[in-house]
């Protein structure tokens, strides 16, 4: 397996992870500007990580050995 589509599948599940919290933290707070930044920094950053995996994934090409 080629180091880069496993470094983008890493990439991938870090930002469906970030994803998944901040849609966790956006339902189950009651507000504060505190939970508000936290909350835009973990979809911010598994919006990056996840764009970046399959950017990766995609574009890495299997080569045959």
């Amino acid at each position: 397996m080629n180091v880069k589509r496993l470094f983008g599948t890493l990439l991938t599940i870090l930002g469906i992870f970030g994803l998944i919290y901040a849609g966790f933290m956006f339902i189950n707070t009651s507000g504060g500007a505190y939970n508000y930044k936290t909350m835009s920094i973990f979809g911010i950053l598994g919006l990056v990580f996840f764009v970046a995996g399959m950017g990766l994934m995609r574009t890495v090409k299997d080569e045959p050995a």
